[in-house]
């Protein structure tokens, strides 16, 4: 059984790395050591994506999919005076941006601790209305006074940057910091391979953890060609709006009621639905282990499942995701119960996917 204290452990070590879109270099090594001791082979495919592999009885494959890359920023212009101006790697809202630290990765590979910045009200124009700042108002400021000292610095245009934040405790079971999505559902898929070490799955388990999908889904339809699994399940976070100002009719989702069964998203590149079959068997596993569980219909998102659905044959995917608050921010949260429940309920699924579950999912041969 895993705890409540292994699992902050081990989402802290993931959540505090580096690791935005297309640089996960960092966060890749961490995730590489922890499936090298819970899988029987372990590849990384030209883009990035990390196949822990994990032997079953069978030649039938899970895929298991959880991104590892964060919303970013990178370097795009350095002005005489020594700010640095960059633009968004993945979705951020300006509000989330101002008066935080930063840490940008120089040539050399060193972080160099910055603050962004913006004009203070102070400054406003007597009589000019005060407004919200857009992202072309922002700026990062590392100390230096001159476009000379930021190339001491080693910093030029294209080296990224992503919020200096920790995670950290907040009350009892609660934990807030940057990159849970989607450090949660790399950690629920750790745990969940814990969860089987002494366990034989029927089906051959694909563990990966993906690239790029904050700018796309990028590594997922990659690496769903490469597996061709029988089923794949998606693992990723999902907005809880149970805060003040949020009317309760949109309360669907909350923190610590368990892990949300996917049944549909949508995002700008249209809707998804889950596959039948996967979110009723994640349901049927879900009710006879008594884990409890939300059901999710996102509008405004999606996940790895979308990118890996419709490749080669078609695929049959359904998600998985771990609640959380302030989604896109450095002080992201979520309940610890929620990330160990949805462990338990991915490891549980592992175990009991076989014949009929296969049965299910096949051709269906006309008469």
């Amino acid at each position: 059984m895993v705890t409540l204290e292994e699992a902050f452990q081990l989402l802290k070590k993931l959540s505090d790395a580096f690791g935005p879109s297309a640089h996960e270099d960092e966060v890749r090594q961490i995730i590489v050591e922890e499936l090298e001791r819970l899988c029987d082979k372990v590849l990384i495919d030209r883009w990035g994506n990390v196949y822990g592999i994990r032997n079953g009885k069978t030649d039938n494959k899970i895929m298991l999919a959880a991104h590892m890359d964060e919303i970013g920023l990178i370097i795009d212009k350095i002005e005489k005076n020594g700010f640095l101006r960059f633009r968004p790697i993945g979705g951020w809202t300006e509000q989330a941006l101002v008066s935080q630290r930063v840490l940008v990765k120089n040539v050399k590979g060193e972080k160099i601790l910055g603050v962004i910045g913006v004009r203070p009200p102070h400054a406003t124009p007597p009589g000019e209305e005060r407004k919200l700042p857009e992202l072309k108002d922002l700026y990062i400021d590392v100390g230096a006074r001159s476009r000379e000292e930021i190339e001491e610095l080693g910093i030029r245009p294209g080296c990224v940057a992503v919020l200096d934040r920790q995670l950290s405790r907040l009350g009892k079971r609660l934990v807030t910091g940057k990159a849970l999505d989607n450090r949660a559902g790399v950690a629920t898929m750790l745990l969940a391979l814990k969860m089987l070490e002494n366990e034989e799955p029927y089906m051959t388990i694909y563990a990966v953890a993906t690239v790029q999908e904050e700018i796309g889904l990028r590594g997922a339809g990659i690496a769903a060609e490469k597996v061709n699994p029988t089923f794949a399940i998606a693992l990723d976070t999902t907005i809880a709006l149970d805060v003040p100002g949020v009317p309760e009719r949109e309360h669907t989702i909350k923190l610590g009621a368990g892990p949300a069964i996917k049944f549909m998203d949508g995002g700008r590149i249209g809707m998804f639905i889950a596959h039948r079959a996967v979110r009723d068997f994640l349901i049927e596993v879900a009710e006879s282990e008594k884990i409890p569980y939300q059901v999710e219909i996102l509008l405004g998102g999606t996940t790895d499942a979308t990118a890996i659905a419709f490749r080669r044959e078609g695929i049959p995917a359904g998600g998985v995701a771990i609640p959380t608050r302030y989604v896109h921010s450095c002080i992201e949260t979520l309940d610890l119960e929620d990330l160990v429940n949805s462990a338990k309920l991915l490891a549980r699924c592992m175990v009991r996917a076989g014949p009929e579950l296969i049965e299910k999912l096949r051709d269906i041969m006309v008469k």
